[in-house]
C-alpha cells in the first residue's frame, strides 16, 4: 500500500445514498492512488503496517475532496477577470481536489467565429490534461454554444475530448434560438449547463424558466443567480416540473439557495443539488468558496452536513461524469481531512458546519499524494494528522 489513513472520527463518503460511514476508522490506498480498501484498523493491521506512508488523523473526520462544478478558469493557472494567479493552487488549500470549467468565457479578447470557438474549448481541454495546479484535476475545454456550430462540429468535439458545452454567451438574439446547438451537444455524449437568471457580464441576456424549459440542458447553471436569481415562480417550476440538475453557487442569491433546497426537500430532489462557487468572476477568487456553500447550506436549511457535502462532491461526479468524488474501492483517493476550527464550541467538523463555522483543514490527498498539510486558507484544526514513513519512528 503506498498510504494508510488510520484514526478516522466521520468518514464522509460523498454517496447521497449512504453518505456516512460510521464503522471504518481506516481507509487504504494503493500504488496507483486508488481507494484499495476501507474498514476497521482491527481487520486491516498488516495492510497498515506494510504501507510506505501512514496519516494518523487523531480522530477528525476524512472527506472526498470539494468539487468546484462552476468555476471559470482560462489556461494557466491565472485568472484574467481578476489579474490573479495561483489561484488553483489556493483553492486546493480551501479542500478543491478538482473544478469543471463554466467555460473559458473569460478569455480576454473572445471570439466568436465558429473555428476559434472550437479552437478555444480542445486548446483548454488539453493544456489542462498536462497541468495540475498542487495536483488539482482541471476538468477544462467547455464549448461556448454558438449559432454558428453545426451538428458535426459538436461531434468533432466530443470525438476530439472535449466533455462539456456551456450555453448563454453565445450571439443568440433569443435564448430559445439556442435550442439546436444544446439538442447537439447532448446527442454528441456533451454535459451542456445553461446559465440561468439574469445578465452577468456585457454580452450575455437574462435566461428565464421560459427559455430553460425550451432548450433543457443536463445542468442549470446558478439557478440561485449568476449573481442575479430566477424569479421565485420560475424556480418552482423548474424544481417541482423538470429533471435539470439544480446548481448553487457561493457566487449567487442565498436566499433563493436556501429556497431551492427547501424545495428539494419537499419534492425529493436531493439527488439532483449540486455545489459550485461561479468564481473567479465578479465575485472574485474565493478559495473558501466551496466550503462557505457547504457550511451555509447546512447550517442554515437544517440539513445535515454529509448529505450537503454530497451536493459538492459525488452529486457533481454524477452530472458531470467524473472519475472522482466519492471515497469507494477502485476511485481515486482525492480526499480531505477537517476538524472543528481551533476556538470553536464544536467538537469535530461536522457539529462545526452544523453551527456555520468554517472547518479546519488538516490535509489534503491527491490520487494518494498528500498535497497540503495544515490550510493557509482555513482556520487551524484543533488536532493535526501525524505522518509516520515505513520505517521512520
Amino acid at each position: 500500500m503506498k498510504l494508510a489513513i488510520i484514526n478516522i472520527g466521520c468518514l464522509f463518503t460523498g454517496d447521497l445514498r449512504n453518505p456516512l460511514l460510521t464503522d471504518s476508522d481506516t481507509v487504504l490506498v494503493d500504488d496507483a492512488g486508488k481507494i484499495a480498501g476501507i474498514g476497521k484498523s482491527c481487520d486491516l493491521v498488516e495492510a497498515v503496517r506494510d504501507a510506505a506512508l501512514i496519516v494518523d488523523v487523531q480522530g477528525m473526520t476524512v472527506a472526498p475532496g470539494l468539487i468546484d462544478s462552476h468555476c471559470h478558469v482560462v489556461l494557466g493557472d491565472y485568472t484574467p477577470r481578476q489579474k490573479c494567479v495561483d489561484f488553483l493552487d489556493s483553492y486546493v488549500h480551501g479542500g478543491v481536489t478538482a473544478v469543471v470549467s463554466a467555460s473559458e468565457v473569460h478569455a480576454p479578447g473572445r471570439p466568436h467565429d465558429r473555428y476559434a470557438v472550437i479552437g478555444l474549448a480542445l486548446a483548454a481541454h488539453h493544456c489542462f490534461q498536462h497541468f495540475r495546479p498542487n495536483g488539482m484535476k482541471v476538468f477544462a475545454g467547455s464549448v461556448i454554444l454558438e449559432p454558428t456550430l453545426t451538428e458535426d462540429d459538436l461531434r468533432f468535439l466530443a470525438s476530439a475530448g472535449v466533455r462539456y458545452a456551456k450555453f448563454g454567451f453565445g450571439a443568440y438574439d433569443d435564448p430559445r434560438e439556442g435550442e439546436p446547438q444544446v439538442r447537439w451537444a447532448k446527442q454528441a455524449g456533451l454535459v451542456v449547463m445553461s446559465h440561468c437568471g439574469g445578465a452577468s457580464i456585457p454580452g450575455s441576456q437574462p435566461i428565464l424558466a421560459e427559455h430553460l424549459l425550451v432548450l433543457q440542458p443536463h445542468v442549470l447553471g446558478h439557478i440561485n443567480g449568476g449573481p442575479t436569481s430566477l424569479p421565485d415562480e420560475d424556480i418552482e417550476v423548474l424544481v417541482a416540473e423538470t429533471d435539470m440538475a439544480l446548481q448553487l453557487v457561493q457566487a449567487g442569491n442565498l436566499r433563493s439557495a436556501l429556497r431551492i433546497v427547501e424545495l428539494a426537500r419537499q419534492t425529493d430532489n436531493f439527488h439532483r443539488v449540486l455545489i459550485g462557487t461561479d468564481t473567479p468572476t465578479g465575485t472574485g477568487v474565493m478559495p473558501l468558496g466551496m466550503l462557505k456553500s457547504v457550511v451555509e447550506l447546512s447550517s442554515l436549511s437544517d440539513t445535515p452536513p454529509e448529505i450537503v457535502w454530497s451536493w459538492a462532491t459525488g452529486n457533481n461526479a454524477d452530472a458531470f461524469r467524473l472519475p472522482t468524488g466519492k471515497i469507494a474501492p477502485g476511485w481515486p483517493a482525492d480526499l480531505v481531512v477537517m476538524d472543528a476550527p481551533w476556538g470553536s464550541v464544536a467538537v469535530d467538523a461536522a457539529s462545526a458546519i452544523r453551527r456555520g463555522d468554517i472547518p479546519g483543514i488538516a490535509a489534503v490527498v491527491i490520487d494518494g499524494t498528500v498535497r497540503t498539510l495544515r490550510s493557509r486558507n482555513t482556520p487551524p484544526s484543533r488536532r493535526e494528522v501525524i505522518l509516520k514513513e515505513r520505517g521512520r519512528s
